[in-house]
């Protein structure tokens, strides 16, 4: 029913409003008496082999939903009954902004794919913060764990930009640094209380500049600076928080090394591998078409994600577990659209998976869809646990 009548009567529409539509629709649903309780019965996968232990945390299964989808962090007690074993909100940042000018979300279903140039809509992380400091259940109240991902403000990039008309002009690249570190801290301070672990988000190609601070030098700093906070945070709420930063799949080899040197060396929890490619390479849909969308993206043009990530996330995520021994935890994201392909990323190296695209063109039975697969073969392979699969193919 999903494939044949309800996705092809949602993708006349317009991607965004279609995902506040539904998202709406879907809460008001899960407000009725029983409608969380039923749902969550059709949709998880109750089996001890896909329970894992990942970052002290404890997963009952290795699927989760990745950022983006609920970037102000409204829907994640609802989404949790859709078989999610985790949920990550945003991305936050310190500052309220609306984002690219619309229409900036569009599907190409040939290639099973989304372009987005979003830019970080959201409410800011302080609106975010009193909305779950009022609620009276707990953040996560369905035992899900709850990731929250951050990141850089709009106007805090303008700022810190090398153009000749940017407030930052004249600062020196320290102080230009520091407004950054700045701005990760504010939204870092306002959701320590609710957060199981932070991604730092420093590989969306819709911020300006974002991207540069995956070099070495830049992401050592602010990784210190974060770490340093969490030590002074966990002071009074007892335990740190892990965090893990969210790499793009457009390093090169040579910047992928360099960055994980500074990764592991400022100890970083772990990486979420990997964020929207800017590539547009191998995409069936015609290059006319894509290029009649991406111009209305600002540059680099968006980033895809879907099919056109599934090797390149997952190549990503080989190359980290071998370069680091299998050392440096991984959640593994990106082209995840069947059980198969989730198997082979956890295969890959990543402990952890989780879906967006997927989960958009499969419907709401999609977690469910990988999760039986992967307890079926887990089976099959004769494996007891899905932490016996992590990293099995790469070596």
């Amino acid at each position: 029913m999903w494939r044949y009548l309800i996705r092809p009567l949602l993708f006349q529409l317009d991607a965004e409003w279609v995902h506040y539509f539904a998202m709406n629709s879907f809460t008001l649903g899960m407000s009725l008496p029983w409608g969380k309780s039923l749902l969550s019965a059709m949709t998880h996968v109750r089996e001890s082999s896909l329970k894992a232990e990942f970052l002290g945390l404890e997963f009952d299964s290795p699927v989760g939903l990745a950022a983006g989808f609920d970037k102000d962090a409204r829907w994640f007690d609802q989404l949790s009954a859709l078989g999610f074993s985790h949920i990550e909100v945003g991305t936050l940042t310190g500052q309220p902004q609306a984002g690219n000018p619309k229409k900036r979300l569009f599907r190409f279903s040939a290639d099973q794919a989304l372009l987005n140039c979003m830019g970080f809509n959201n409410r800011g992380s302080e609106a975010a913060r009193q909305s779950m400091e009022s609620s009276a259940k707990k953040v996560g109240g369905s035992s899900k764990v709850l990731g929250i991902n951050i990141g850089l403000s709009k106007s805090v990039a303008v700022a810190i930009s090398n153009d000749e008309d940017s407030p930052g002009k004249k600062a020196s690249d320290e102080q230009r640094m520091q407004m950054a570190i700045d701005d990760y801290l504010l939204s870092f301070r306002r959701m320590f209380p609710f957060a199981d672990y932070f991604a730092i988000n420093v590989s969306s190609p819709n911020t300006r500049g974002l991207r540069d601070l995956q070099a070495p030098e830049k992401i050592g700093q602010l990784i210190h600076a974060i770490r340093k906070e969490n030590q002074e945070l966990a002071g009074a709420a007892g335990s740190t928080k892990p965090i893990l930063v969210k790499l793009a799949p457009d390093l090169s080899e040579r910047e992928l090394d360099e960055t994980l040197e500074a990764l592991v060396g400022e100890k970083v929890d772990g990486l979420i591998a990997t964020n929207t490619t800017i590539s547009a390479a191998d995409l069936k849909t015609s290059p006319a078409r894509i290029a009649g969308k991406r111009c209305q993206c600002p540059q680099p043009g968006g980033g895809f994600s879907g099919r056109p990530l599934t090797i390149k996330s997952r190549e990503f995520v080989a190359r980290v577990y071998r370069r680091t021994r299998g050392q440096l935890p991984i959640i593994g994201v990106g082209g995840i659209l069947s059980g198969e392909d989730a198997w082979e990323m956890i295969g890959a190296g990543a402990s952890m998976v989780q879906v967006y695209t997927g989960f958009v063109y499969g419907g709401p039975f999609f977690v469910r869809q990988v999760n039986r697969y992967l307890a079926d073969r887990l089976e099959k392979e004769g494996l007891s646990t899905i932490g016996d699969l992590v990293g099995r193919h790469n070596g």
